[in-house]
């Protein structure tokens, strides 16, 4: 248990939290809409700082991260209890439940930096349930991280104030957002958040210039029309640039969402092509493997990094430029000195 930071005391022991855009007002004894952060007193703690509900080795391509480090591995880590609550979330029996339904072993920031050097991973991935909840759990160990050598990366949702995202980008190395939807509506329905919080995050991560990937998972009848592909893809490309690298992901039933049959796979391809009308590296994942998994170069058209699976069976990537013609590849490489 830690103070939390961002918040503020109000009248009758009340607090309202300040790390995301929910803004909770919470009573004594009560605990925010995460399930992480509890008023104890007037004061508002994180019940989950050091408490571990996963720790694995995965590739970061896993996460998905296809411009950093490709063909690396990341020490994966999550606690419990997400500042969303989404209908089709698939790590459901760990990001919506209470700090205090769990029994978690106890695992200090030290203890996990010595871990990953331990491993020899590249990066630190805090993933699995939302990152942000874990503000200070997650900031000690980026500290540290950083101080070994060891990259930093989000896996999140990007529902997360600006004051704590700015605080964070002094030791984040890159972040894969999920951009769930593009209407505010179908947002507050799947998710119990907005859209524009999540668009201000994108904004902050480019302008910072934290390295920023984006996934989308493709759910029928929801957002798989064209009309709100291409507006997504339209604001992307303009707002964040056509070297953004994007992953349409394949949903499948799950948790609240069983009802709804999975993403057919020309809904995939067709998404993928429009995408690629408007940004250079476009993926689709959790589909049988196809040519929408490697990454081309965009001035020459060769292969650049060849993906099977999570695997990357060729990296033609050297230096940051493609092999081929010399141009160069926006990402973070293992062939640069970092």
């Amino acid at each position: 248990m830690k103070e939390a930071e961002f918040y503020r005391k109000l009248d009758n022991k009340k607090v309202i939290c300040d790390l995301c855009p929910k803004h909770c007002v919470i009573e004594d004894g009560k605990f925010g809409k995460c399930g992480a952060r509890k008023n104890i007193g007037g004061k508002l703690y994180s019940l989950v700082y050091g408490k571990i509900s996963a720790m694995h080795v995965d590739p970061i391509e896993k996460k998905p991260f296809y411009h950093f480090l490709p063909g690396t591995k990341a020490l994966s880590i999550s606690t419990v209890g997400c500042n969303l609550s989404c209908l089709n979330c698939q790590n459901y029996d760990i990001s919506q439940v209470r700090a205090d339904e769990v029994n978690l072993p106890n695992v200090s920031p030290e203890e996990v930096v010595e871990k990953a050097t331990e491993l020899g991973v590249r990066t630190i991935a805090y993933t699995y349930n939302e990152p942000t909840i874990f503000f200070e759990y997650a900031y000690d160990i980026m500290k540290l991280a950083h101080k070994e050598g060891i990259k930093n990366v989000f896996v999140s949702n990007g529902y997360i104030e600006r004051k704590p995202l700015i605080k964070l980008t002094k030791f984040l190395d890159a972040v894969n957002i999920d951009l769930k939807f593009f209407d505010d509506k179908k947002y507050v329905e799947v998710t119990t958040a907005h859209l524009k919080p999540v668009l201000n995050t994108l904004e902050l991560l480019k302008e910072k210039e934290v390295w920023l990937e984006i996934t989308n998972l493709l759910i029928p009848g929801y957002n798989d029309d064209e009309e709100e592909i291409r507006g997504k893809i339209n604001w992307i490309s303009k707002r964040l640039g056509r070297d953004t690298a994007i992953h349409f992901s394949r949903f499948f039933p799950m948790y609240r969402m069983t009802n709804i049959l999975p993403t057919p796979l020309e809904t995939m391809r067709k998404a993928f092509e429009i995408a690629k009308e408007k940004l250079n590296f476009v993926y689709a994942g959790n589909i049988p493997h196809t040519e929408m998994d490697n990454t081309y170069c965009p001035k020459c058209g060769r292969l650049l990094v060849e993906r099977v699976g999570f695997k990357v069976v060729q990296n033609n990537i050297v230096d940051g430029k493609c092999k081929f013609c010399g141009e160069k590849i926006p990402g973070v490489f293992s062939s640069e000195k970092d």
